[in-house]
């Protein structure tokens, strides 16, 4: 007790000082990874990797991403020597048949490390490249996850949603991305509809949609995040091999706990995993308390307001405590005023430092109280 699940950067804050009220000896942490990528033949795992070099002691807290004073001169001479061999910048897709063909963890989310257009430090970089191994060795992401927390001398368990591969994808308007991009951009989508194709899944949204057939632009979520900034016309949001794959046992055994759901994006960074099957359904088994990320209808950060109306969800705190319907109460903001069906706590859910996450997570436990009482 508590299982929280994480991803983006919200969970992750909160984590940094739930030690104060969570023992975490008895706290599990389930991350996303619909946001992972193989990068140049290694797969990176962000979500894990956040509270993985955060509860580590070195991840870079100015950026919530990578170890701190990292190197990046791998990053820098490749960037340099694509640059005079004259190669396209941009992200570079592996094809549609190299995307489900070897490695099953990497489907749906393959590109060429020629154009790194995500910054991988060096010392970052050799994680990924144990992680790849290891997986290459026949172990588990599971198992590996946890050489890694031990590696890291973690004080808590750290679990992936799933083994399986799940690829958060962005369909964006192909109008709004031809205005931006040129040519490039049909040839972008030409390939994304032909991987998609190949793959034979039905495509998932948040709102459990169809985002097939409707011409627009597919890529990855860290292309849209990391590359276009979120600079682009949302349509739809695909949680690729969702429907085929499964949460782990050691998830299953983990949401028997009490739950808390951080301040974490509700589509990109939760949606993943309430995707996966039974997950929805165990969560309303068990006690459940939710953070939202917005102030009525203020997000604190990123691009959640925007995911949310692509994805038929008003975008506020109303609309999270819709998407969650499986929340038995809620830690909302003090100038947060939404009236909700279910138990409150509200408190300043800012969080700049450990202390203003400590009273984020002593309001959750509050909250926790209020449900089993």
């Amino acid at each position: 007790m508590p299982t929280f699940l994480s991803g983006g950067t919200g969970t992750p804050k909160l984590l940094a000082g739930a030690a104060e009220i969570f023992d975490p000896a008895e706290t599990t942490v389930v991350a996303n990874t619909g946001d992972d990528v193989e990068l140049g033949g290694v797969l990176v795992s962000p979500d894990l990797d956040t509270v993985l070099f955060d509860r580590g002691g070195v991840l870079d807290r100015e950026f919530w991403w990578g170890i701190e004073g990292d190197t990046h001169e791998t990053h820098d001479e490749l960037d340099s020597l694509a640059e005079r061999a004259g190669l396209d910048s941009g992200p570079r897709y592996l094809d549609a048949e190299a995307q489900t063909a070897g490695r099953d963890v990497a489907r749906w989310r393959r590109f060429s490390g020629a154009r790194e257009f995500m910054t991988i430090g060096d010392r970052d970089r050799a994680v990924h490249l144990l992680r790849t191994s290891l997986l290459d060795e026949g172990k588990s992401l599971t198992e590996v996850t946890r050489t890694l927390a031990d590696a890291f001398d973690l004080d808590l368990t750290l679990l992936p949603m799933s083994d399986d591969p799940v690829a958060t994808l962005i369909h964006a308007s192909r109008s709004d991305a031809d205005r931006a991009n040129g040519d490039a951009v049909s040839h972008a989508a030409d390939r994304s509809e032909a991987a998609h194709s190949a793959s034979g899944d039905t495509a998932s949204d948040a709102s459990h949609g169809d985002a097939r057939g409707t011409g627009d632009e597919v890529m990855h979520f860290q292309e849209f995040w990391v590359d276009r900034r979120a600079d682009v016309d949302v349509a739809a949001v695909e949680f690729r091999g969702a429907d085929e794959a499964e949460p782990t046992d050691a998830v299953r055994e983990a949401l028997r706990e009490p739950v808390i759901v951080g301040p974490s994006n509700p589509v990109t960074s939760l949606g993943p995993l309430l995707a996966l099957d039974g997950v929805r359904e165990a969560l309303r088994e068990t006690p459940v308390v939710a953070v939202s990320p917005f102030v009525e209808d203020e997000v604190f950060s990123g691009p959640a307001d925007d995911l949310m109306r692509a994805t038929g969800r008003e975008p506020s705190t109303a609309g999270v405590a819709e998407a969650y319907d499986f929340a038995d109460a809620f830690v909302l903001d003090t100038e947060d005023g939404t009236a909700l069906d279910r138990p409150v706590v509200r408190t300043d859910t800012r969080m700049d430092d450990d202390a203003d996450a400590a009273r984020v997570a002593r309001a959750c436990a509050d909250a926790l109280e209020a449900v089993d009482g």
